[in-house]
């Protein structure tokens, strides 16, 4: 027989912790499913990586989150969330992802799983969007020297590497890898760094493109990759570089695939934000709700974990006021 609850969670992030929590207090029935370990994105974060927000602002459940310094690294957020866990008894099946979620003509979603199969009435979809690599589909892409994720700098001294992009994540994995002995270059798309970048960073990559210790170039795209080089396009001309790692940080989406699968309706056109009411986030499907950054399409930018934990208060007290009536 299948379980059934009240609520399934798609994603143990910390929106899908928040809206466990909230579902605890309501005292309705719930299940995480999570296809990796807890917190899985900020898992699999730089190892290094130092939030941009303040650890005030990365709270849920109105526990504190207490660091050493004003903004949290990974590994305190990945200790923060685990304390969340365990405090609050939550009740998250990991590694187990989601297959498939239908509901054919009954109040109940069936949920299909890689380990098995539940019911439930209301579905949160808090599935992120760090999975899914914007790819640059260009020849040499699939060598195993290209990585679209960027973990330790160690691994990278003595090497030439190519880091593609200009935001955050490209800038921190340029900076690092330059510093444990990487040859680095930049290559990026338009005329400048983003804007986005930490402040506290930003003097440190403009200072080391301004002494010539980092590479770059602006305006240019990555065109080709062998075993031993790559192709860069200049606004003047096709460069090839020696090469032994390709870093290429060009940003992530969220699992369209999933989401239209289960039936919410998503815009061809960019952003492709998936549809939901802001006020209940509730999408198209009656009983099935958005929560956090998925709800931003390709806006990656647009929802963060400070903006979106109310986003757990918003669908608990609509499937609550639902069953109340």
């Amino acid at each position: 027989m299948k379980k059934r609850f009240d609520i399934i969670i798609i994603g143990g992030g910390p929106i899908g912790l928040a809206s466990a929590i909230e579902a605890k207090k309501a005292r309705l029935s719930y299940v995480i499913l999570e296809k990796g370990c807890l917190v899985n994105s900020l898992y699999n974060y730089p190892v290094n990586m130092t939030f941009f927000s303040t650890s005030e602002k990365l709270e849920i459940g109105n526990t504190p989150f207490v660091t050493t310094s004003p903004k949290p690294k990974r590994a305190e957020a990945l200790e923060y969330y685990r304390r969340i866990q365990t405090t609050f008894d939550l009740n998250i099946h990991l590694f187990e992802e989601v297959l498939s979620v239908d509901k054919e003509n009954t109040e109940f979603f069936n949920v299909k799983t890689s380990k098995a199969s539940y019911e439930a009435t209301h579905i949160i979809v808090a599935t992120g969007f760090y999975d899914i690599p914007t790819l640059l589909d260009i020849p040499g892409e699939n060598l195993p020297k290209v990585r679209h994720y960027y973990n330790d700098p160690h691994y990278y001294a003595g090497q030439h590497i190519v880091v593609v992009g200009a935001s955050n994540s490209s800038i921190d994995a340029a900076l690092e890898t330059y510093r444990k002995g990487a040859q680095v270059t930049l290559v990026v798309r338009g005329p400048e760094i983003s804007p986005r970048v930490k402040y506290w960073v930003r003097p440190d990559i403009e200072n080391r493109i301004a002494d010539g210790e980092i590479n770059i170039f602006y305006n240019s795209q990555l065109k080709a990759i062998t075993e031993t080089e790559v192709e860069i396009q200049t606004p003047t001309d096709r460069i090839h570089l020696k090469n032994d790692f390709v870093l290429a940080l060009t940003g992530y989406r969220p699992n369209f695939t999933l989401l239209k699968n289960i039936g919410i309706i998503i815009p061809d056109e960019s952003p492709c934000i998936p549809y939901h009411n802001p006020c209940t986030m509730e999408t198209n499907i009656k009983n099935m709700y958005l929560a956090g950054v998925v709800c931003g399409g390709l806006n990656t930018h647009l929802w963060f974990i400070e903006n979106s934990r109310i986003h757990a208060e918003i669908i608990i007290a609509d499937i609550t006021e639902k069953l109340s009536t």
